[in-house]
């Protein structure tokens, strides 16, 4: 009977590790597949799954190409549209280009056939007559809606630490039944429940159940407010916009200086969009036709009211639609920043926060810190950050490294302070140069008031 105690024991082991093992299976392929996560970064904007939109509908878009019989050109359409039409292989690539008006689809160079495969693999997946993979979808590309971004694998690791739990009971449970059947068990133990047995261990091991209950307690809460700590960093977050902008093209190639377009960040808090009157400053000559970006110049004329068709040279039609574009540094209401003064005051370069956008083709987005460290003027200024960006860590972490002058005479603010420093206390004065340099943080910049309402 003890044996075959024994038996169900491992059996039912058995059978949980098997359950637990298929239910992971199952649930591996939405961990592991990146076709949805990339849909929604890089085609959502233009692209429904069953409706055309700006683009023309995903689902069984493979079909279509391959009953045109250019099935093996999909890959070089989603890659580089405007290429694929100048090289005239493909004539669906540009029967799809005069359907939808001439409206250009982005690059995107840097997908492989294996992640293009699995955009369309998970988009043919998708159920015609569900409401929240057709519909819903649907509904958010059309608008604009920006989608959710690709989530970590939490359920993964609760999947792991199950199967593991599992295997240490079913291992447990063997043990039990082979010290009974063996008589190795302590005398007076034989009738024990689990539980009455564990207590028997625990008082047995105090010291040792003591120690480990401490150290998993303390770790339960740091790992808490750990959890609580990276609630809401988003590194590298990049939301989808209305337009295409390179800024690449802009600020690097035709050498645009960031303060023309974001005309405010010399005098104001906020560092300002451009007005669509600033992009037709050019753009009234530069219309792209027979270019792969037409298309997004085209959505600058709606937005102004722009028809280049009339007149000599075009003519505004007075019917404007507004561009909306979707914010991608977000503070917290109780967190106050001052573009002015951290350019004109401090003298920063805007790619010490935001990267070199001379360099990056697409839409600002939050840079990592790894990023902003291997920026020139950091290195030059000694500045190397640890903390997520955008993070108060982040903030008063450049407060404390960054060095300032106050004795060169080109700034007003901090000649003031040197003044009256020399006037009032000259010894504290002497304190922050004992290091060879004042940095921020010396002058108030670790003063809660100074970024807190």
């Amino acid at each position: 009977m003890k044996i075959t105690n024994i038996q169900k024991v491992t059996d039912l082991g058995r059978g949980l590790t098997a359950l637990v093992l298929i239910s992971f299976l199952a649930l591996a392929p939405s961990y592991f597949s990146q076709g949805e996560g990339l849909f929604k970064a890089k085609c959502a904007t233009c692209h429904a799954v069953f409706k055309n939109g700006t683009g023309p509908k995903l689902y069984e878009a493979r079909q279509r190409w391959d009953d045109a019989g250019e099935g093996d050109l999909i890959y070089e359409w989603v890659r580089n549209n405007g290429a694929l039409r100048a090289s005239g292989k493909s004539q669906r690539a540009n029967e799809i280009f005069q359907e939808y008006k001439g409206s250009v689809m982005s690059i995107f160079a840097d997908l492989t056939d294996e992640q293009i495969t699995s955009i369309f693999d998970w988009v043919d997946s998708q159920d015609p007559n569900a409401q929240v993979a057709g519909a819903g979808v649907q509904a958010s590309a059309a608008n604009g809606i920006e989608m959710e971004e690709e989530k970590g694998l939490p359920w993964l690791w609760i999947i792991l630490g199950v199967m593991f739990i599992v295997i240490i009971m079913a291992v447990g449970g063997v043990r039990r039944q082979l010290k009974i059947a063996t008589k190795e068990s302590e005398e007076g133990q034989e009738g024990l429940t689990y539980v009455e047995e564990f207590k028997t261990w625990a008082w047995k091991y105090r010291l040792y159940v003591g120690v480990v209950s401490l150290v998993v307690v303390l770790s339960l809460i740091v790992g808490f407010f750990q959890t609580l700590y990276g609630v809401n960093l988003m590194e590298e977050y990049q939301p989808s916009q209305p337009i295409a902008f390179p800024h690449d093209v802009h600020a690097g190639v035709n050498g645009i200086d960031c303060k023309y377009c974001h005309n405010s960040v010399t005098k104001s808090k906020s560092a300002g969009l451009p007005t669509v009157n600033v992009c037709m400053n050019c753009h009234k000559k530069i219309n792209g036709e027979g270019k792969e970006y037409q298309g997004e110049i085209n959505k600058i004329y709606a937005a102004a009211g722009w028809d280049p068709t009339k007149g000599p040279s075009g003519e505004y039609t007075n019917e404007t639609s507004p561009i909306v574009w979707n914010k991608v540094h977000n503070l917290p209401d109780h967190v106050y920043f001052n573009h002015s003064q951290h350019v004109v005051v401090g003298g920063l370069d805007c790619k010490q926060c935001h990267g070199d956008m001379a360099k990056l083709k697409e839409t600002a987005k939050v840079q990592p810190r790894a990023a902003l460290n291997k920026i020139q003027e950091n290195i030059d200024s000694k500045i190397e950050f640890d903390r997520a960006t955008l993070t108060m860590g982040w903030c008063i972490q450049c407060h404390e490294q960054s060095g300032i002058s106050i004795t060169d005479g080109k700034n007003n603010y901090y000649t003031e302070i040197h003044d009256r420093l020399k006037k009032n206390d000259y010894d504290l004065l002497n304190a922050y140069n004992e290091d060879g340099r004042v940095s921020v943080k010396e002058l108030g910049g670790w003063e809660c008031s100074k970024c807190h309402y």
